[in-house]
């Protein structure tokens, strides 16, 4: 069968069209759309008018491709942003109206499973590992370790949160950065009970834009994992935080819709590997959307 699933996320919103099958799935279509749903109005608890706009932009665009393509099912999932909005319901009602798609609106927690439930398609969890979904409004924590229970965190610290929040500098300050992890720390209280991990997983996203940093050449388009020295990484991240929006606006392999944020999203990367003493990183390619796959099985 021939699926379709959306994650509206705060930042991107992402199409995925797959063939499922008894085996697994085989991806048919994948793309993206900046539309910083979050931006104007997250903080606050709405959706913008500017920021609905950009949205049934994109579903247009969606909308076009999965009726090329013979979709036979489309499943819409709203996280954060579309949460915490207070319009929501205007917001989706109008989704309903305009494409005749579903949205279904799903909090943190919900959020955190899917998201391991994608990354487990491409990554097997043979070390003690911390999966990390860095998104706009959210950021998701996930710790696997063998024989025990998978811990599950949704903490309110995306970077569009974050961008609309302080007054940042450019670059960022020794002042800004102090301030933000700071600002984490605060809004992941339930971080303090996860011990120090071995491996973190990158779900997708801002990681796919490290490792493309890193290599100078497109991420792949295979479900396949790739690892990452933490060496490599971290002077990359080093680099994004004492950077000019100038000098990211320029490079080749920071797309438009992360080169405000990427300093914090960097930073918060920084951050999770020193606080959980990772010593390797793997990037996963997959994420929530892969993991609302698992529901057609």
């Amino acid at each position: 069968m021939r699926v379709a699933v959306i994650d509206l996320g705060t930042n991107t919103f992402n199409l995925l069209v797959a063939d499922v099958h008894a085996a697994g799935f085989d991806i048919v279509h994948n793309s993206k759309e900046g539309v910083a749903l979050g931006m104007g109005g997250i903080n606050e608890g709405f959706i913008s008018e500017e920021a609905m706009e950009r949205a049934f932009q994109a579903f247009e665009k969606f909308k076009r491709i999965c009726d090329q393509l013979n979709v036979a099912t489309i499943t819409g999932i709203g996280t954060s942003a579309v949460r915490d909005a207070e319009n929501n319901e205007e917001f989706l009602l109008e989704i309903k109206k305009r494409f005749d798609i579903e949205i279904e609106i799903v909090d943190g927690l919900e959020e955190a499973k899917l998201i391991y439930q994608g990354v487990s398609w491409s990554y097997q969890f043979d070390q003690t590992s911390l999966i990390m979904d860095i998104g706009g409004g959210s950021t998701e924590f996930i710790r696997i370790e063998s024989g025990k229970e998978l811990e599950f965190i949704s903490a309110n610290i995306g970077v569009s949160r974050a961008v609309q929040l302080f007054p940042l500098e450019d670059p960022l300050t020794r002042e800004n950065q102090i301030q933000l992890i700071n600002w984490f720390e605060a809004n992941s209280k339930e971080l303090e009970s996860f011990a120090s991990c071995e491996v973190l997983v990158g779900a997708s996203g801002s990681f796919e834009t490290f490792y493309e940093m890193v290599h100078e050449k497109e991420f792949p388009g295979t479900i396949e994992n790739i690892r990452l020295s933490r060496a490599e990484l971290m002077d990359t991240l080093d680099w994004i935080i004492k950077s000019t929006f100038e000098q990211r606006e320029n490079h080749p392999f920071i797309i438009p819709i992360r080169r405000k944020m990427a300093p914090i999203a960097a930073l918060k990367t920084k951050w999770v590997i020193e606080k959980f003493h990772i010593n390797e990183v793997v990037i996963s390619p997959c994420s929530l959307k892969e993991g609302v796959l698992r529901r057609f099985f």
